[in-house]
């Protein structure tokens, strides 16, 4: 075996103990996933950087026949975990949970540093568990954009000290509500029609209740529209994608069972999430807790409940029933990688938008494929999030919309993102499909 320091034989230890041997080796090396990789695409066809090459990186480390160095490390975070692999793998091998568990492993032995150490604690444990110290925090952001502080900060030229991709970003962050309207949240809601259809509750989230809270306010109007009666539960909390795909497992799992607790008392016969990425972490909870013997069980029915807001609607016929209209506008349509790869929707938004008069859908190039967001990989690895964005917005401005519509916030604020980098901010607009059928129903 080849020399390896103690921290990699650790990590090879680890990989033989937690890694699934037999998911690894269902992989075929047939390269039906080459074509939906961004990142294989994008590094001009590197295999290390393919669904299939990543698997046999994680296979040799596995067997002990190659280090975990830093390389396998790298190819691993380059991924953007949007898991377009899955639909179209023919041995169906579940890429994303492989992708995590190898993660969470590298994590456990890593050599941050102090700074990456500190920010890591204070994301992942000391912000986004506790809702109510995200409330704080994107009040501060609310200070921020309402006291006068961004026009001078953006006055003095201070935001040219931080990276192009910041400072665009800074731009296109929406209008945040006070503290004060964060707090005013109902815990019940009655359908408005003349018979309930069904019983739900939502799944409000942290950055959704917080910095998109008006989004969630356009969720409880549609589903009211739609007959829905609607709970939304207390004690529940961060969904844990952000931890699961950082390498942090164990609070990954720690704030599924809370969320569990929260909503299996609640009678409701689904629930309902407007935020793909989250949605996609909701319904896996099943895999996340199967070694669990007190919530394996529970973790699966939990799953079993999960929606999307487009799905749930287009089952209640929503667009059917409820009169639509718009100002005449050509509108296109992103889908969520995990709203489409893991929970499978992706005819539902186009129903609903095609359904709405006065709105001429234009189905977009590749319009399946990742736009760069992927929960905080445009932060981190911003580089390549902008050169598969800016590939992204070619397709945008071949459909001549001028309309973006996606589901899930990551991807609406890239879109966005987007739309400033390309310079068409005067005439195109990206929104969460909610806003837009709530704009089409006034």
């Amino acid at each position: 075996m080849m020399d390896m320091t103690k921290r990699e034989k650790a990590i090879q230890k680890a990989f033989k103990e937690r890694m699934d041997e037999t998911e690894l080796l269902n992989c075929m090396r047939c390269g039906f996933c080459l074509p939906a990789c961004p990142t294989y695409i994008e590094t001009g066809f590197d295999e290390t950087q393919s669904p299939r090459g990543r698997i046999a990186l994680m296979k040799a480390v596995h067997d002990g026949l190659i280090s975990p160095d830093d390389d396998v490390e790298r190819s691993l975070n380059l991924c953007l975990g949007c898991r377009a692999c899955e639909p179209v793998c023919p041995a169906g091998v579940q890429y994303g949970h492989l992708l995590e568990e190898a993660r969470d492993i590298f994590n456990e032995y890593n050599r941050h540093s102090l700074p990456v150490k500190t920010v890591r604690k204070t994301v992942f444990e000391g912000v986004f568990p506790h809702q109510n110290r995200m409330e704080k925090t994107i009040g501060l952001l609310s200070f921020y954009q309402r006291s006068g502080l961004q026009k001078a900060v953006r006055k003095i030229g201070f935001m040219k000290l931080f990276p192009e991709n910041l400072r665009q970003m800074e731009k296109v962050l929406p209008e945040v509500p006070s503290r004060k309207e964060m707090k005013n949240r109902p815990m019940k809601l009655p359908a408005n029609t003349n018979q309930v259809k069904s019983k739900v509750a939502f799944f409000s989230g942290c950055l959704m209740d917080t910095m998109f809270m008006e989004t969630n306010d356009a969720t409880l109007k549609l589903l009211q529209k739609a007959g829905c009666e609607i709970v939304i539960p207390e004690g529940q909390n961060c969904c844990g994608a952000l931890h699961g795909h950082s390498g942090e497992k164990d609070k990954a799992m720690e704030l599924a069972k809370k969320n569990i607790d929260a909503f299996e008392d609640t009678g409701a016969d689904y629930i309902i999430v407007n935020a793909g990425g989250c949605g996609a972490f909701l319904i896996d909870y099943g895999h996340l807790l199967k070694d669990d013997p007190e919530y394996a069980d529970r973790a699966k029915a939990f799953a079993g409940k999960m929606k999307d807001i487009s799905e749930i609607l287009y089952e209640l016929d929503f667009h059917q029933q409820v009169p639509l209209s718009i100002k005449n506008q050509t509108i296109t349509y992103q889908d969520s990688c995990h709203l489409r790869n893991v929970m499978k929707t992706f005819l539902a938004p186009r129903a609903l938008i095609t359904a709405i008069k006065g709105a001429e859908f234009k189905e977009m190039d590749k319009a399946d494929s990742c736009c760069g967001s992927a929960g905080i990989y445009n932060i981190i690895e911003p580089e390549m999030s902008m050169r598969i964005l800016d590939h992204k917005m070619e397709k945008v401005v071949e459909t001549k919309a001028h309309t973006i519509v996606t589901a899930n916030p990551g991807c609406l604020l890239q879109m966005k993102l987007g739309i400033e980098r390309e310079g068409l901010s005067d005439r195109v607009r990206a929104v969460h499909i909610v806003d837009l059928l709530l704009e089409a129903c006034n």
